[in-house]
């Protein structure tokens, strides 16, 4: 029921430890029970006893838990569950009262806990996959180390809320566990429960019931005595447990909370600092290990465990970097590997720490006597010891300072860590003690002693160590405030009970007594003084050579201790102290070496190991020798490859194309996505960015200054096309041209950068982009350069330019940064929001390849991924030899720098390598195995091309004085080996071009086809195919691209000592490759040899061996296969066994991966070495090369070897070149005879399928291929960059599944710039979100073609600028034209600006339509025309009416109306938005007014902005409205249009253009928008700043007919108000003026055609149309004489197809739509019909013109209609009113007979009338149809009858103007809604075909009746019952009745 720790606590003083803890624990105020100090000792103890009696086997089918071992063997309980009451809930999962309780279920539910309790899960046996939760008092729980939980059981049920539950048995019961044993609280709860970051409940750390029992697999603690705990298991890893969670599954787990992963293959350190992470971590097995660390294992029983002395070397035999486990959970093994790298940015020092000297002598808060340092102390250590400054005061250090590094890093970690529980405060917990000095010193010891020899520590694993230390010591009170990302240290417990600092030595000495003399402890009494001057004396006499640290302490006084420990490890020592070097340092110290001949030693040195002597006598030697046979042979070779190439017909290499240029998918979906981003800016409400108001796009890329990056992307940018496309050049770019738009960085910039900010000031309507092109180089502030500006005047200068207040001002200036490293970028004051980042896609998303490319990218991950077991072919490699020479001789030359000697020792490498393969056998000793490889496959392989293509050796020497040595010393070597025509020698300097031989330069022209003599590669990319070292110098790469025949990247020289990952990703950047994914299909001859035995052996290998590129490790691979895929590449037999058993004498030391290397290069192109086995390996090379020529590297690259492919891809085979020394024979193959050599052996057949191989420093590649218990490389948490640093060291690691995105918000939370970064200042600028609006990152792996992605994005982004300016307008040509009558009255004075009223009136009306949109309408006849059918054009189907209407593509011009989308500097105020103002305030006004026709008071509603109330009259300020402002007709002023603008609108708030700024050319006018009421909220919202006439809501589901009918009534009410008003100021009443202006909510632009008539009656007419205002047109139209005359006033649609004949004449008498002028004085009694749905202005028109009213259209006038898809008459849909009706509804379901079981439609009557009649009066009108010289007769009323029937108007009103209809006789007679003017005598006047059809429309079935008897229909119409219908409306909707019949 209670803790059992049965079996292991056998003294009597426990259970008085155990009561005083629990005594204690009650009367204690705080929530966690602190163990006293005695535990200490206990816990030690079981340890102990757990050792001893440690040979038990893990069982893995126990069970048991919680009950020790003594339950082990004994048969379970039985036990006897009371049974349930009666009427409970029995069902598992769910409590008695029937709750629920189960996890998933209950996850995401609020639960309620009181104070003190937590919530756990419970395990019920009939449930293995559930957890139960329940709610637990926490006292009866285990604290963190697995004791002391108090005896008993208090808890709750969680589901039904009861609370009390004192017993477990009783618990277990209402929860239903069904148990058949006694139930314990240990067995069944089994995890604590946390909520991860969405505030969900999951499954969290174990509760930890025991803390003692550790069951290993070892049989006694002799067995292991040289490691702290003895190795879990052989293998290194635990099965995983079934049924637990595998690595990741718990990713919401809180810090500190052990996740699931491998387990540990280091149980060495596992045991001193945390355990690994095991899989299955509720094992009872390996849980106490999880709980009780060593590190806090200040115990007695710790001596038995620690005070073994095995030889050091075994006790860290788990830790080479080969056996690492993928995702380590336990303490970062590679923690030296990490360390080697520690720099003075790596953690969170202060700034003086970087900027510092090399010495950093100045001792900080020093005290006492000095001490003083000894002369000769470098001298006799071989290494300057480092001291790090721990706690307390330090003395003064006088002397021989030059041969001592201080440094203030562990100083500056012991105070972070000091403030890691202030973190914690913000969470809201109350404050927690911070970790003792004490514990962090011993925790640092502890750190030091698991420490392997060639490792360094690093103070990023001390923080972490510290912070778990901490975390976990205050576990149970911080987990309810943490849910963090999960955790890949685990937890260590913090002091269980406080070490004091009388106990800290005995404690450090403690932990020290087993590591070998590693860390040595000095105590001293008085002040760290005497303990230093004890170490100097020590290493004087050499006491100490076998020591790596000193620790020194001092706990002298009672308050605090004094602390420091010193680095005297030679190895440790150097790379420490040139760590604190920063780069700029590095370089001076190089240099200085290099000027003072320091190195001449060095050189001295090399001359006396070769035994025949000096390197060089034997150089001239050879080249006396050999110079006469040697120059004869290469002339015959180059003229015979001249002669192959010159002769047409001779086999040329197919292998060898430079890469066309296209845009990939990737670099599409990159330029849309930074397309997107920017529009996102724009329509953001900000204001930050108006793409509407740019017609252009310019640009200016800024790039670091290096000549080869500054070429390439001159070339990038002149072959995309970019120039062009964006308009900024003509055909026929030049070079120099392009030049303008690429900057390079360099001390000329700030002149073209000036012009560049004076062309954007100039050019406010183009778009500038400025590309910060490789983004994460020089990020030095301004400041900077300010203090130092004598020095370098490019220090800070991308601050200076880019951050400049024009760029950060200017309104048209977009700033993108690109780069591949972003991490400086990304810190807590970046300048770029986290919304403006944009990273480089995956290719995959969920197994789903999402951009399918013929070309794979090989980055870092890829070669990461080839090092791990499975692969063949590790394409990652470090030189054991190479690292074991540069190690002895650092101890040699202890005062050179190592990156000297590295160089030093490599050059000599590769020049005894030359040697080696130009025939001086013995120099091969001299190398190493690598570096011979890489020069033999140089050197051959231009022999194995027709052409002579060879590879490239990429020689990376960041150091540039290094470089120029290496260069002069391999190219010495080179003449001196005459191997000068064999392959080239490249410096490639970042601040010079490339200059190459003119031998080599006449190839490269040959193979490019280049006849310009002046050419030269400025590009490495152009070296491609050519045999080349390019030693490639500069601290950092800038961005160069390598061409595809790089084979090898030798990166062995680059700076390990002070990497950050920027650094790191720069250099293994260069290698990031594009293999082909496709199989190869060479075009080459086939030869005979393709039926050889050796073939087919081949094929059935090959067959289903097409290697694919995913590199995937789970790839399957026989074993067969496997070892058919090692690498035999030898040249001779003897060369190869020679050098494989030549390795240095380092050799024997470096582990297995040494030995697993094939290592012999094969003649026949640039092979790669692949692992093997070592015992095969040595095999083979003691019985020489097997000449296997196929090879495979299975899941790596799709690459079938050149020399043998399967017969299915039609490639030759080819045996050895018979100038191959080594046997032609093989066991695997049978000879075939000798073969022509084929283009396929060429090395560049590989190269677009293989990438590089790349050779490694031994401490970057352990911290590359190494990983961190997140499953990321080491590599990834080091610090991000140079300059920046860490905010805390309270953060968690990044995770391996975290996204770009989540990465960038990781660095963004946790890094901050250091004073000398350029956005340190950003902060203090203002605002706190001091993001810059318009500047975008672009982020992407390196090469991976981010130059392609911005310069699309150009393209693209100018296409979209284009695009916003331009519209879609209707263009269609005017329908009818050839029905127009010929009438004598045309309107012949061209020349007139406005019509003559007299002339006018003479004009006869056009009856017919030419607007295009109704060329689905009927025709209207008039008695001029006889008209033919087929006269009429051809007819879309009704559905295609709206989508196939012509439309042309305009450009905006600068009077255009605009959408919501437009965002302007002069439009800001007339749209009502202003960033620093809420939006306009506005009023709503009431406004009545009565009309008779609708028998009552028509209510609208204004509202009206503040702004624009001087528009309108009101009783008294804020007061009723009385009416709206008019002015005169005799006003003459040109600031204002005369005319209030209605527009009547719905379903456009965003789309309809309503913005007429810039087409009344900012001229004041009165606009409103009419719009119905259920709109009226959200067209506010759009247009603040606009009147807005409000429809009763009786007309929120009418038709436009009723917007205009309460328009115009509205209007004439208030000119009638208006009069009134003005009457009493004197104004007569006809001096108001009555115009309005009723516009489409789709009028874009409008234009006017000029005229050059020649004269007035002159055949000669020439016109064109250009683009004015509104304004123009609205003033010219208002000055019309006599313009009260004119009812109706409009314009011509615009159309291209526009001809003279309809511009000739200025006016016409016609219809008008559109965009309408209307006299509401004049035609005060025609009303617009307020039900109709379409041809409502037709209508009107035929009504106006009836009323013996003027209709005037300007045909030199023009409107262009923009096509808007949504809204308008788009938003009425007709669906039936049974919403569950899938079927769509078609016209002829429209009406239906009365009385029917029709169903009915949701859609006003009229509308369903309208849209029948259009498609369907046929049935109505039969006689009709197509009989359009017998029209339908229509009283009153225009309907649309279809195009197929033509109607005739009449007006039954008196004195109307008709057409004369004797003429006619019609086909039918069509009445709708009649009023009384229709009158029986009326209709007797018309004649009628016989069997014509008569169609009567009413309201109701009643006045139906009443109609047909009032006008005598009976007399001579035919009437059947039958012939009734309705329009498919309910009742209550009000439907329309129609009765139809034949004429007599």
């Amino acid at each position: 029921m209670g803790n059992s720790y049965a079996g292991q606590l056998k003294t009597t003083r426990f259970e008085e430890v155990l009561h005083n803890s629990i005594e204690a624990s009650l009367r204690s105020n705080s929530l966690v029970p602190r163990p006293i100090f005695s535990q200490l000792y206990l816990e030690a103890e079981q340890q102990l006893s757990a050792l001893e009696g440690g040979s038990r086997a893990d069982n893995e089918e126990e069970e048991e838990e919680g009950d020790g071992a003594l339950e082990q063997n004994c048969p379970p309980n039985p036990y006897q569950m009371y049974p349930p009451p009666e009427g409970c809930c029995t069902t598992d999962g769910f409590c008695q009262a029937g709750k629920d309780l189960r996890l998933v279920s209950i996850s995401s539910e609020p639960i309620d806990i009181p104070a003190g309790f937590l919530l756990v899960g419970a395990k019920s046996p009939s449930l293995p996959d559930h957890l139960l939760v329940c709610a637990v008092d926490k006292r009866f729980l285990p604290d963190d180390n697995g004791h002391n939980a108090l005896l008993g059981f208090s808890g709750n049920c969680v589901g039904c809320g009861k609370k009390g539950f004192c017993y477990f048995t009783e618990f277990s019961n209402h929860i239903n566990l069904k148990l058949t044993t006694q139930p314990k609280k240990q067995k069944h709860l089994k995890y604590y429960l946390v909520r991860n970051a969405q505030g969900a409940l999951t499954k969290g750390p174990l509760i930890c019931w025991k803390g003692s029992e550790f069951r290993s697999r070892q049989a006694s603690v002799g067995a292991c005595s040289s490691s702290l705990f003895p190795p879990l298991d052989s293998s290194g890893h635990l099965a995983p447990f079934p049924g637990e969670p595998g690595p990741g599954t718990t990713p919401s787990a809180p810090l500190g909370a052990p996740q699931a992963g491998p387990a540990s293959d280091h149980p060495a350190l596992t045991a001193a600092l945390g355990p690994a992470v095991f899989n299955g971590k509720d094992s009872p097995k390996h849980q106490p290990l999880v709980k009780n660390r060593l590190s806090t294992v200040p115990r007695p029983s710790a001596l038995g465990i620690l005070s073994n002395s095995g030889p050091p070397k075994k006790r860290h035999k788990g830790w080479s970097p080969e056996s690492l486990s993928a995702s380590d959970g336990g303490y970062p093994q590679g923690a030296g590997n990490r360390a080697k790298y520690e720099s003075a940015g790596v953690t969170c020092m202060p700034q003086v720490g970087l900027v510092g000297p090399a010495s950093v002598t100045f001792p900080v808060v020093a005290s006492g006597e000095p001490v003083s340092v000894p002369d000769n102390l470098l001298k006799i250590c071989k290494a300057k010891p480092v001291i790090f400054k721990g706690h307390g005061n330090f003395p003064y250090l006088c002397g021989n300072l030059n041969d001592v590094v201080v440094s203030p890093l562990l100083y500056t970690c012991y105070q972070n860590s000091q403030s890691i529980s202030r973190a914690y405060e913000q969470y809201g917990a109350s404050t927690i003690q911070p970790i003792s000095e004490e514990m962090q010193l011993l925790l640092t010891v502890y750190y030091l002693v698991q420490l392997a020899a060639d490792q360094v520590p690093l103070m990023e694993d001390l923080e972490q160590i510290f912070l778990r230390s901490w975390r976990e010591s205050h576990l149970t009170e911080i987990r309810q405030y943490q849910q963090a990302p999960p955790q890949p240290f685990p937890p260590t417990p913090g002091a269980v009970a406080p070490v004091t600092s009388a106990q800290l030595p005995w404690l450090a000495g403690l932990a020290a007594s087993s590591c070998n003399d590693s860390v040595h402890v000095i105590e001293c009494t008085y002040s760290l003084a005497e303990g230093l001057s004890e170490m100097f004396r020590l290493l004087i006499e050499g006491k100490l050579a076998k020591t790596n640290y000193v620790v020194i302490i001092c706990a002298c006084r009672s308050a605090a201790i004094d602390s420091c420990i010193a680095v005297t490890g030679k190895y440790q020592a150097r790379i420490l102290s040139e760590s604190l070097l920063t780069p700029a340092e590095y370089q001076k110290e190089v240099n200085y070496e290099l000027v003072t001949g320091k190195v001449d030693s060095l050189g001295a040195f090399f001359s006396t190991l070769c035994p025949e002597g000096d390197i060089d006598i034997l150089l001239d030697k050879f080249h006396q020798e050999n110079q006469g046979l040697v120059s004869s042979s290469l002339a015959a070779s180059s003229v015979s490859k001249s002669a192959s190439l010159d002769v047409s017909g001779a086999p040329a290499c197919t292998s060898y194309h430079l890469e066309p240029h296209c845009i990939r998918p990737f670099q599409l979906a990159v330029a849309q996505k930074l397309l997107s981003h920017v529009c996102s800016i724009a329509d953001s409400s900000t204001q930050n960015l108006d793409l509407g108001s740019f017609e252009k796009v310019d640009f200016l890329i800024c790039i670091p200054p290096s000549e080869v990056t500054y070429q390439q992307t001159l070339f990038h940018v002149w072959h995309s096309g970019v120039l062009l496309e964006l308009g900024l050049e003509k055909e026929h770019v030049t070079r120099q041209r392009v030049e303008q738009y690429v900057l390079k960085l360099d001390a000329k910039a700030q002149t073209k950068f000036k012009s560049f900010l004076q062309n954007s000031f100039q050019n406010p309507h183009t778009l500038f982009v400025l590309i910060h092109d490789h983004a994460h180089w020089d990020l030095v502030s301004s400041a900077v350069h300010n203090l130092y500006s004598q020095s370098d005047p490019s220090v800070g200068l991308v601050d200076r330019l880019l951050n400049c207040k024009e760029v950060k001002e200017a309104p048209n200036i977009v700033t993108l940064h690109v780069t591949s490293f972003p991490y400086a970028l990304q810190t807590q004051h970046t300048l770029v929001s986290p919304y403006n980042e944009i990273h480089w896609p995956a290719s995959y998303s969920d197994g789903v390849d999402l951009y399918p490319e013929n070309r794979k990218y090989f980055g870092l991950s890829e070669f990461i991924e080839s090092t791990l077991s499975g692969h063949s072919l590790p394409l990652l490699r470090y030189d054991s030899s190479f690292e074991a020479m540069v190690t002895a001789l650092g101890k040699r030359f202890p005062r050179l720098h190592s990156a000297v000697i590295r160089t030093f020792v490599l050059v000599q490498h590769y020049a005894a390598a030359m040697m080696a393969v130009s025939g001086l056998s013995q120099m091969k000793n001299y190398t190493s195995v690598e570096t011979l490889e890489i020069t033999q496959n140089l050197i051959n392989s231009p022999k194995q091309c027709p052409c002579g293509h060879g590879l490239m050796v990429l020689l990376r020497v960041p150091c540039s004085p290094l470089a120029a040595v290496a260069y002069e010393r391999l190219a010495h070597v080179r003449a001196r080996l005459a191997l000068e025509e064999h392959f080239e020698i490249i410096l490639g300097n970042p601040a010079s071009g490339i200059t190459i031989g003119k031998h080599f330069l006449k190839q490269l022209k040959v193979w490019q086809n280049i006849e310009d003599a002046e050419w030269r590669p400025q590009t490495y990319l152009e070296l491609e195919g050519l045999p080349c070292i390019l030693i490639f110098s500069g601290m950092d790469p800038h961005g160069e691209s390598l061409p595809r025949s790089l084979r090898y990247c030798d990166l062995r020289l680059i700076n390990s000592s002070c990497l950050v990952r920027t650094a790191l990703e720069q250099e293994l950047g260069l290698a990031a490759y594009f293999v082909s994914s496709e199989p190869p299909l060479e075009k080459g001859a086939r030869t005979e040899a393709l039926e050889s035995d050796a073939e087919k052996l081949s094929s059935t290998d090959n067959e289903d061996e097409e290697l694919v590129t995913e590199g995937s490790t789970s790839e399957k691979r026989s074993p067969v296969k496997r070892e058919r895929s090692r690498s035999h590449d030898s040249a001779s037999s003897s060369l190869s066994s020679k050098a494989s058993s030549s390795a240095p004498c380092g050799e024997s030391s470096a582990g297995p991966s040494q030995g697993e290397r094939a290592q012999s290069p094969l003649p026949c192109g640039p092979s790669e070495e692949a692992r093997a086995p070592g015992e095969r390996q040595r095999l083979r090379a003691a019985r020489g090369p097997p000449s296997v020529i196929s090879r495979h590297s299975p899941g790596l690259t799709p690459q079938l070897d050149p020399s043998l492919k399967s017969s299915q891809r039609g490639i030759q085979v080819s045996a050895l070149s018979a100038s191959s020394s080594g046997s032609a024979s093989s066991p695997a193959l049978p000879a075939a005879g000798p073969l022509v050599l084929q283009a396929s052996q060429c090395s560049m057949t590989k190269a677009c399928r293989q990438p590089p191989v790349v050779f490694l420093p031994k401490l970057v590649y352990d911290m590359v291929t190494s990983t961190d218990g997140s499953g990321l490389p080491k590599a990834a948490s080091l610090l991000p960059s140079h300059s920046v640093m860490w905010a805390s060291s309270f953060r968690p690691l990044l995770s391996k599944t975290m996204t770009s995105t989540e990465q960038s918000l990781y660095y963004r939370q946790w890094t901050v710039p250091r004073p000398g970064h350029m956005d340190y200042g950003n902060r203090a600028e203002g605002r706190m979100d001091g993001f810059h609006p318009r500047r975008l990152l672009l982020s992407g792996p390196p090469q991976i073609g981010k130059t392609g992605a911005y310069l699309q994005f150009l393209s693209i982004l100018s296409r979209m600028l284009i695009r916003l300016t331009e519209v879609d307008v209707y263009d269609e040509e005017e329908i009818n034209i050839n029905l127009r009558e010929d009438s004598d009255w045309h309107y012949l004075q061209l020349s007139d600006p406005w019509p003559d009223l007299e002339l006018f009136k003479k004009l006869p009306f056009d009856y017919i339509i030419h607007d295009p949109k109704y060329e689905d309408a009927s025709l209207i006849c008039s008695h001029h025309q006889s008209i033919k059918s087929e006269d009429r054009g051809t007819h879309r189907k009704p559905e295609d009416l709206f989508v196939r209407r012509q439309t042309a593509r305009m450009r905006l011009s600068k009077f255009a109306a605009h959408n919501t989308y437009h965002h302007c500097e002069q439009c800001h105020q007339y749209m009502g938005f202003h960033p620093r103002c809420q939006l306009y305030e506005s009023t709503l006004h009431a406004f009545a007014f009565s009309y008779s026709m609708l028998g009552e008071e028509i209510q609208l509603h204004f509202i009206i902005p503040k702004s624009k109330e001087h528009h309108f009259v009101f009783s008294q300020p804020g007061g009723q409205l009385e009416s709206m402002r008019l002015p005169l007709v005799t006003d003459k002023s040109h600031e204002y249009i005369k005319s209030p603008t209605f527009t009547p609108t719905t379903g456009r708030h965003e789309h309809g253009l309503f913005n007429l700024y810039h087409a009344m050319d900012g001229a004041s006018h009165l606009h409103v928008l009419v719009v119905k009421e259920y709109e009226m909220a959200i067209y506010k919202k759009y247009w603040p700043n606009h009147i807005m006439l409000v429809l009763p809501s009786i007309f929120n589901s009418a038709g436009v007919g009723a917007a205009h009918f309460l328009i115009k009534e509205l209007s004439y009410h208030n000119l009638e108000l208006e009069r009134n008003r003005q009457e009493e100021l004197g104004i007569k009443p006809q001096d108001i003026w009555p115009f309005i202006v009723i516009s489409d909510d789709s009028c874009v632009m409008w234009n006017v055609v000029d005229v050059d008539s020649g004269g007035e009656r002159s055949r000669e007419f020439s016109w064109s149309e250009r683009n004015v205002s509104l304004k123009h047109i609205m003033q010219h139209i208002e000055a019309s004489p006599n313009i009260t005359h004119y009812a109706l006033i409009g314009m011509r649609k615009w159309s291209s197809k526009t001809g003279s004949r309809e511009v000739r004449e200025p006016f016409s008498r016609c219809h008008v739509h559109d965009f309408i002028v209307l006299n509401v004085d004049l035609t005060q009694n025609v009303q617009y019909n307020q039900n109709r749905f379409t041809c409502d202005d037709v209508d009107f028109n035929l009504r106006v013109h009836s009323a013996g009213l003027l209709l005037c259209r300007f045909n030199r006038f023009s409107v262009m209609k923009k096509q808007i898809a949504v809204g308008g008459h788009r938003s009425f849909h007709i669906t039936s009113k049974v919403s569950d009706s899938p079927m769509a509804v078609v016209p002829a379901q429209y009406i239906c007979a009365p009385d029917s079981r029709h169903t009915f439609l949701a859609a006003p009557a009229q509308l369903l009338l309208e849209k029948f009649l259009q498609h369907h009066s046929h049935c109505f009108f039969p006689l009709s149809l197509k009989n359009l010289g017998h029209p339908v007769l229509s009283v009153d009323c225009y309907l649309n009858l279809g195009s197929q029937i033509s109607v005739c108007y009449v007006s039954s009103r008196p004195h109307s103007l008709n057409v004369s209809c004797s003429d006619f006789v019609f086909s039918g007679l069509l009445l709708y809604l009649c009023d009384s003017f229709v009158g029986a005598s009326f209709l007797k006047k018309f004649h009628f075909l016989k069997g014509a059809t008569l169609c009567v429309i009413c309201q109701d079935r009643n006045s139906l009746r009443q109609t047909v008897v009032r006008l005598e229909l009976e007399d001579e119409w035919q009437f059947r019952l039958r012939d009734e219908f309705q329009t498919a409306n309910a009742k209550e909707d009000r439907p329309l009745f129609f009765l139809t019949g034949r004429h007599i």
